[in-house]
């Protein structure tokens, strides 16, 4: 209990004159951020979504002079329609919000509960999207008014990359410049080859494989793609992938060649990663590969681009060119082992701000 605080929970401090205002009792912070959803799959909603998404110059890097006149007067008059026929399809009727809104809602969830259990109460889980709502601005601001006086953000991506890590950075950094009273803040760093993550991916795989009445030919582990320019100007994205599916196809203990690694989502006339996902899974129906499995490792939780994406147009071109059987592998979402992994890399950066009260998730070594 801090000793300033005369009445526990009352926001009255200790020697504080009359008139002083509230002060909340103080906590640590865990903000996971992921990318965004769309409020809904309506044309505005839609609009709205692709026009914040489709600005972050992390994202598209051309000059807006050039860029937005094309994406506020072209691309956004057709796509809101297709890609919210996309969404209404994988859409969660039931709660009204996109998977990826409740598979983030039930991680949290999960790691609020493991986190009280490590650390106790006064450590306060929450969760934004870089785009859409929970907007990271509001929720910063309502940490911080609950007496966060340190924050550790956590980016649910296991790789890094400037279009997705560095932006939900960006824009964490712009929500404190905004807050008087500014928290200490960590950034937790890539994850993408912690044990427990290759170890919840390898499970994963296990699982589905257990369930199949044959083995595949192959696994292809397909990544969201980026243009090729970005790996040419230093983005280390390309190898922390390549990296994740060695290790993977290692802690398998499979041999050579098991594990494919493809690029999907390519987007604008550049090129891209390469092998693109749609064109080698067909690649590997005419070689004859017949069954496959697919993984998406880059991915925290099922979203568009796994439950469409993948499970459409990539599987589409699989079945068209000769395919015969096509597994999805579901990404990792709440699974408890996944859980663990975040339970781990929070861990690591909490040391010296949180104080350990319960037991800490194992970690294997490797």
């Amino acid at each position: 209990m801090n000793d300033a605080f005369c009445q526990p929970g009352t926001g009255r401090l200790a020697h504080a004159p009359d008139g002083h205002p509230p002060v909340s009792r103080p906590k640590i912070g865990i903000l996971l951020a992921n990318l965004g959803t769309p409020d809904g799959y309506d044309y505005w909603p839609m609009r709205r979504y692709l026009s914040e998404f489709l600005s972050d110059r992390r994202v598209i890097d051309y000059p807006s002079w050039k860029w937005q006149p094309l994406l506020q007067l072209i691309i956004l008059s057709k796509r809101p329609f297709t890609s919210g026929a996309n969404y209404k399809s994988i859409w969660n009727h039931d709660k009204g919000e996109s998977p990826l809104m409740t598979i983030t809602r039930a991680q949290v969830e999960k790691l609020r509960t493991s986190v009280a259990e490590r650390f106790g109460p006064d450590v306060m889980v929450e969760f934004c999207m870089r785009y859409g709502n929970p907007s990271t601005e509001s929720v910063v601001r309502r940490m911080v008014a609950a007496g966060c006086e340190k924050i550790v953000f956590l980016p649910l991506y296991p790789h890094y990359a400037g279009a997705t890590s560095a932006t939900a950075n960006d824009q964490f950094f712009r929500a404190l410049m905004k807050e008087r009273r500014q928290p200490a803040a960590r950034i937790v760093p890539e994850y993408f080859d912690h044990p427990l993550y290759i170890d919840a991916l390898a499970q994963s795989v296990t699982r589905a494989y257990a369930k199949l009445g044959h083995l595949p030919d192959v696994l292809v582990a397909s990544y969201h793609g980026m243009p090729k320019r970005y790996l040419m100007e230093g983005d280390p994205y390309h190898c922390q992938c390549q990296k994740t599916s060695r290790l993977l196809r290692e802690r398998l203990g499979w041999g050579a060649g098991s594990i494919d690694t493809t690029f999907q989502s390519v987007f604008g006339p550049e090129e891209w990663l390469r092998p693109y996902t749609v064109e080698h899974v067909a690649e590997l129906a005419k070689a004859g590969k017949k069954r496959i499995a697919v993984i998406s490792p880059a991915f925290s939780a099922d979203c568009i681009e796994t439950l469409e994406e993948i499970q459409g147009e990539i599987r589409e071109a699989f079945e068209h060119a000769g395919g015969e059987s096509f597994t999805y592998i579901p990404c990792l979402n709440d699974d408890d082992a996944h859980i663990a992994a975040l339970m781990a890399v929070l861990t690591d950066n909490l040391a010296g701000w949180a104080v350990p009260v319960g037991p800490g998730p194992a970690r294997k070594a490797g």
